[in-house]
């Protein structure tokens, strides 16, 4: 059964049958003619057109069937994947027609499942508040949501259009953002409010041709509840911080009141004593956040490394690790000793062995960097998160300013500031500033 369904075997069949229908007319010929040579002349002549529409017909399915197949391909090369071929043959093409319309089925699906997720994804950007624009080489705009046809045209269609064009009609501050090259944030004058935007932008290649994708993405809602946050959070310090030393400070007055009828001058004194010591702890608060909120631009100066150094020592004792550079740096002398002496007084109150707290210096063309570190306990990795931002203290008595002052004069300086616990224990501070002309 397998041999006769398979085009093999029904040529085999074709071709048995064409040799039996032969020798059967040749018999009955050679019946009627003597000669050999006739006989044959005559069978060929009969056999010749039933030879021709046997073949024909054998073959006119199989032609069918691959001319159908060479269509259904042709298609797929052009995403047309609705062919689908006649699979009631029992042999090898009838198999390969049921392959290729599994193959087709599966490309269909394929495409219907890729179209769904290009839907999704274009909703998807389309209702973002972010506003897309893409440009190919030539600068003009390929696609663009909803939000960059409202930020550029009014809302119409920006497709087509050449990006420095449409830039005509911005804001200067948007056009400089977008001719600086690089991402970043500006900020556009509408009447008398600020809108804030960052500028992110990439260049690929698509189709063997470069890019250019913008986002332009609003962060006035968002910078002003974060501002918000940051104000509640600094009127609850202040109010914390207040009740603290006004309470105790009410109190003492109305003992002072009282002793005051009959004085005994070693209460009265303790008393006073401590109002002062409130009243001081109180006026180092609000001396802190005036010094964190005017923070004045750094003035640069050329700064030999062992005087300066010397002078940090006798404020805040270290040990020194390495040789200092030869070379002078340049910084603000007055507000790195700040910084320093915050973070070494944070080395202090870690609980290290006070010879354990080290400072080292570093400097190549590109820029210097000391390090500070102790062998206290460390941080725990959700304080070292948090720990650079303002107001954050795990110090039942701190302000959280300290490490941000800290961060506030490295980047006026152009550096960074970064925290890590050490492996061997401890933490280690480290201040990166550029090197400078």
């Amino acid at each position: 059964m397998k041999l006769r369904q398979s085009l093999e075997g029904k040529f085999a069949l074709l071709a048995g049958g064409l040799v039996m229908a032969a020798i059967l007319i040749a018999v009955f010929l050679a019946q009627l003619f003597d000669s050999l040579i006739a006989t044959l002349i005559v069978a060929l002549a009969l056999m010749a057109p039933v030879v021709v529409y046997a073949v024909r017909g054998f073959m006119r399915p199989i032609h069918h069937t691959l001319t159908a197949l060479g269509d259904g391909v042709s298609g797929f090369k052009d995403s047309d994947f609705s062919l689908s071929l006649n699979t009631a043959r029992g042999d090898e093409l009838g198999e390969l027609a049921r392959q290729y319309n599994l193959a087709g089925g599966m490309l269909r699906q394929e495409r219907y499942n890729l179209y769904q997720r290009e839907l999704l994804l274009d909703t998807v950007i389309q209702n973002t508040p972010w506003a897309l624009l893409l440009t190919n080489n030539g600068g003009r705009v390929i696609y663009s949501n909803v939000a960059a046809r409202r930020l550029f045209n009014a809302g119409r269609k920006l497709e087509g259009h050449v990006f420095e064009s449409l830039l005509q009609q911005a804001p200067e501050a948007m056009r400089a953002a977008v001719a600086g090259g690089n991402a970043g944030m500006f900020s556009v004058a509408h009447g008398e409010e600020q809108e804030i935007y960052y500028l992110s932008r990439e260049r690929f290649t698509l189709n063997a041709q470069p890019h250019h994708l913008y986002i332009f993405k609003q962060l006035t809602r968002e910078l002003n509840r974060q501002e918000v946050a940051v104000w509640k959070k600094v009127i609850r310090v202040i109010s914390h911080e207040l009740n603290n030393s006004l309470a105790p400070i009410s109190s003492l007055a109305h003992s002072g009141r009282l002793l005051a009828a009959q004085p005994d001058p070693d209460k009265l004194d303790k008393v006073f004593g401590n109002i002062e010591e409130r009243a001081a702890h109180l006026g180092k608060f609000i001396e802190g956040y005036a010094r964190f909120a005017k923070l004045p631009a750094p003035r640069i100066e050329p700064v030999e490394w062992a005087p300066f150094l010397a002078s940090l020592h006798m404020l805040m004792p270290f040990t020194r690790r390495g040789t200092l550079p030869a070379q002078a740096a340049r910084f603000d002398p007055a507000q790195l000793q700040q910084a320093l002496i915050n973070l070494l007084k944070n080395a202090h109150e870690s609980g290290s062995p006070p010879d354990a707290i080290t400072l080292q210096v570093h400097q190549n063309t590109e820029g210097v960097r000391l390090d500070i570190g102790d062998a206290g306990s460390g941080m725990p990795a959700e304080v070292l998160e948090q720990s650079l931002l303002p107001f954050y203290s795990t110090k039942q008595s701190g302000s959280g300013l300290g490490l941000p002052l800290c961060r506030e004069i490295v980047e006026a300086h152009g550096g960074r500031i970064s925290l890590a616990n050490r492996a061997t224990g401890g933490l280690m501070a480290s201040i990166w500033l550029p090197a400078r002309s």
